[in-house]
């Protein structure tokens, strides 16, 4: 059962003539583009109203649209009606003027258009609000999940309004990126064959096919692959993306990713393209130069940073020292106390871990200690942090590390290309190894003669972009050879009745002259929260989803009715019972 907000009854007829409309009317800027230079030129402008103060004689409102905040004035020269109109504006009232732009008697520098107001001459009310739930400002201390509910509201904060501005900007940059290289942006479909590419598919019930299913896309993979084949060269597509999987800070059900895929090219064609990309949105946004981009091996990654995704902002790189000490690697660290290293120790065994010692501790000989602080180079104050945990675990108590220590600079990006992935990663709860990317990968061709007989040893053509510690792009060199191809199904389970008929198109289109062909896909989404350096993609995305994949403000999902479901063949079970729901 559903409870729905009561909503108070409008008066359709006072509404209409309290308010005032468009007639004849021209918007010749917005509030925010307003500087000196405009002193003394007629302006026309729209927006909310952000605030209003009354000081009697003078009436000042502070006008709000998209691009920023101007200020309006109303003085005892104004017409009484004019100034009586003002007076009964209130928050959010949508407004139209017209007006002269003049110097501000008190300026405010902290805003862009603080040295002008305008003198309005005609006012008009186009809409007025209730009070909103909450302030419309960027210091709103109202619980997310209450913003989220009223999102369009929330989308007025100017600091939100920026952030979807930007992500505009940056979409533009891509697209004119890569039509300047050649490529062309090709739209695939939406439903699709499920195919396993690691996370869950959202399935949509075809009503004409009854019984089967589309899915919606993980990633555009296999179409842009075939659109290398179909010889359209270079494929780039701002793309909607679906996986259903947990939700965290930087992962959302949909989101959008800027996909491409180039023939004819090698690993370092590809990367190329790609660094000169972000290359050029950090200049063009941030006005930041980011050099060329340093590479790691995965093998590296992991054995300095216990991360395939290691945040290079800050120092604390993992030491081996297993010469010293047994099965044991550290971390160095200055001046830490008794209680963050208890802590430390806590989060280590809070994550499967066997907690942390330093090197003082009695079992450590006085020579290992001498050891110990020889190899890391500690002095003073230093502390060295010593665990027998795994790489992976170390790598999660070093990001600890550094937010308890206060370790990661705001305002800094450090890039790198990891390169050289597994082919395979061995899951521990089914004792079997799957493809660490995706079974599209081509292997490193030192490699081959390892398929069948040492997987652990099996590289692959695959490459990500890292910026502080999160993923921003994956890709590869793709097979395009149907036996090779057909061998890498079988040895991650699949027979060849199972991949022929998932996969039986990919494998008849590479009987007909593929070229050979590589690709990426960077996240749109993530690239714009790293650039304003959010904590949330929530703060760069217009309506997301909760952590449960909720959307509030519309109830989605909900509930359909049973007619729909009739004309889908659909049935609903109850998860626990197993018997069939009772759906009314």
């Amino acid at each position: 059962m559903h409870t729905f907000m009561t909503l108070p009854k409008l008066d359709f007829q006072r509404t209409a003539i309290d308010m005032d409309d468009l007639q004849n009317f021209k918007r010749t800027g917005y509030c925010g583009a307003l500087r000196s230079v405009d002193v003394g030129s007629t302006c026309s402008l729209t927006g909310w109203v952000a605030r209003v103060r009354d000081l009697g004689g003078l009436i000042f409102i502070d006008l709000r649209d998209r691009e920023g905040v101007v200020q309006l004035a109303f003085g005892e020269d104004s017409p009484t009606a004019l100034l009586e109109k003002a007076r009964s504006v209130r928050a959010e009232y949508v407004l139209a003027v017209i007006g002269t732009v003049r110097e501000r008697s008190a300026k405010n520098l902290d805003l862009p258009t603080g040295e002008v107001e305008v003198a309005v001459a005609e006012l008009r009310v186009l809409a007025k609000s209730e009070t909103p739930p909450f302030e419309i400002t960027d210091d709103c201390k109202t619980a997310e999940s209450i913003r989220l509910k009223h999102r369009y509201l929330d989308l007025r904060r100017p600091r939100l309004q920026s952030n979807l501005l930007l992500r505009h900007r940056v979409a533009k940059l891509t697209r004119d990126y890569f039509d300047e290289n050649g490529f062309i942006e090709i739209e695939t479909p939406t439903l699709i064959k499920s195919t396993p590419e690691g996370a869950r598919d959202y399935l949509v019930p075809s009503r004409v096919h009854s019984g089967k299913f589309y899915a919606l896309p993980q990633s555009p993979q296999l179409y842009k692959q075939l659109s290398m084949v179909a010889g359209f060269d270079r494929y780039m597509q701002i793309a909607r993306c679906y996986r259903d999987e947990d939700l965290r800070a930087d992962r959302q059900p949909e989101f959008t990713q800027i996909d491409l895929e180039m023939s004819f090219v090698e690993q370092e064609d590809v990367i190329s393209m790609v660094e000169g990309y972000v290359s050029l949105v950090f200049k063009s946004v941030l006005d930041l130069d980011i050099g060329a981009i340093p590479r790691m091996t995965y093998r590296e990654a992991m054995e300095r940073y216990g991360s395939d995704k290691p945040d290079l902002r800050y120092g604390l790189e993992i030491v081996d020292v297993t010469d010293i000490l047994p099965d044991t690697r550290g971390i160095v660290a200055s001046k830490l106390s008794r209680k963050q290293i208890d802590k430390l120790s806590e989060f280590s065994k809070g994550i499967g871990g066997k907690g942390v010692v330093t090197q003082t501790a009695k079992f450590i000989t006085e020579a290992q200690q001498i050891a110990l602080i020889e190899r890391f180079g500690a002095t003073g104050e230093d502390v060295i942090l010593l665990s027998r945990d795994s790489l992976g675990q170390l790598g999660s108590l070093r990001v600890e590390l550094a937010k308890m220590i206060g370790a990661i600079p705001k305002g800094t990006f450090k890039p790198v290309w990891i390169l050289e992935f597994p082919f395979f990663d061995y899951d521990a709860e089914s004792g079997e190894f799957v493809a660490m990317h995706h079974p599209f990968t081509a292997p490193m061709d030192e490699c081959l003669e390892y398929l069948e007989t040492d997987k652990a040893r099996v590289r692959a053509k695959a490459y990500d972009l890292v910026l502080n510690g999160i993923e921003l792009s994956s890709g590869s060199i793709r097979i395009t050879e149907p036996e090779l191809q057909g061998r890498i199904f079988r040895l991650l389970g699949l027979s060849d009745d199972e991949a022929q008929r998932k996969f039986g198109f990919l494998l008849e289109a590479f009987r007909y002259g593929a070229p050979p062909h590589g690709g990426m896909a960077l996240g749109l989404d993530r690239l714009v929260m790293q650039l304003l350096e959010c904590e949330s993609l929530r703060d760069v995305v217009a309506f997301p989803k909760l952590q449960n994949a909720s959307e509030p403000m519309t109830n989605a999902p909900d509930i359909v009715d049973a007619n729909q479901l009739k004309d889908l063949g659909i049935a609903l079970v109850n998860g626990e019972t197993g018997k069939l729901a009772d759906y009314k």
